[in-house]
């Protein structure tokens, strides 16, 4: 895997760090629930209606989470429907393929508007990745939206697809030693064409390291097919989005995801499982409440000793 990656991962690695700048003191890091250890699995959801509208004020005795079926103690729940101290982490990956030119424009008027809506100052990060026969870091972390819009401009239309590249390197060298909520949204207008990595590397990459997806497709006037994007999203308890190639409807769907990190809760748990052997487990997170409509990640990679 080391060889395979190693000419993509030096053009990101050597330049920029990968953890975020430690701007508070130890007291205020974020609540245990996002504690680093092998047998404390974190599960961040997301609790709605039958019409999507976000549910708050729901407890951890509301709730029940299953491991490969078997009933786990929930021992830590954070309730962020009114508002959160914990850092959020957004990586946003553009599509700038050839196929995209002529939306280009569209999407760095709402990815700009995007930032200024979700982030906090103090405690928010994010970077912009673009993609297209190559994966580049336009922009490292940083909490100053006018440094985001800035690199949003910069975006030029390339040549191919390389999505389960882009995938891959943002959750695996930039997320990975983030902390607090871990977010990933995706705005493209088709399938990978020239990847190094597969489909499976890359989701699984975002899985083992906590990371949400929100898939935005842009539909086009030709067929699209966006089921891989799809099938990111709901495998880390993210959502997708499928709007025209019109401001307005890309819009929409940033402003969606702003709305949906503003009503998510988390919860953590220690596995029964003692074995430390990197295997898949199933998760099934259950709400007692009628009516109640549950959004998590599908499952988890445990753990191997270093």
């Amino acid at each position: 895997m080391i060889c395979k990656y190693a000419i993509v991962l030096a053009a990101l690695s050597l330049t920029l760090p990968s953890t975020r700048p430690s701007t508070q003191p130890p007291a205020q890091q974020p609540k245990a629930t996002f504690r680093t250890t092998v047998e404390l699995v974190n599960v961040v959801f997301t609790a709605t209606d039958r019409n999507g509208k976000a549910i708050s004020g729901l407890k951890a005795a509301d709730f029940q989470i299953f491991e490969d079926k078997r009933p786990q103690q929930i021992e830590y729940f954070n309730d962020w429907t009114h508002g959160s101290e914990t850092p959020l982490t957004i990586a946003l990956l553009v599509d700038t393929s050839g196929s995209m030119k002529t939306k280009l424009e569209y999407e760095r008027q709402t990815a700009a508007e995007f930032f200024k809506d979700v982030l906090h100052q103090g405690s928010d990060l994010a970077l912009i990745i673009q993609f297209d026969s190559e994966v580049n870091l336009v922009q490292d972390f940083t909490e100053d939206v006018s440094r985001l819009t800035a690199a949003l401009d910069t975006l030029r239309s390339g040549n191919s697809t390389a999505l389960y590249d882009a995938v891959y390197l943002a959750a695996d060298e930039k997320l990975k030693a983030e902390i607090g909520r871990k977010v990933m949204v995706i705005i493209t207008d088709g399938t990978d064409t020239s990847s190094k990595s597969t489909e499976k590397e890359a989701i699984e990459a975002a899985q083992r390291n906590d990371v949400l997806i929100y898939g935005i497709g842009v539909r086009g006037e030709s067929h699209n097919s966006f089921d891989v994007l799809r099938k990111f999203a709901e495998g880390t308890g993210g959502s997708f989005f499928s709007p025209q190639a019109r401001a307005a409807e890309i819009r929409r769907a940033f402003q969606a995801i702003s709305q949906d990190l503003r009503g998510q809760y988390s919860l953590a748990y220690r596995s029964t499982k003692q074995a430390h052997d990197g295997t898949y487990r199933s998760l099934e997170l259950r709400c007692r409440m009628p009516d109640v409509r549950i959004r998590a990640r599908k499952g988890y990679y445990a753990q191997k000793p270093d």
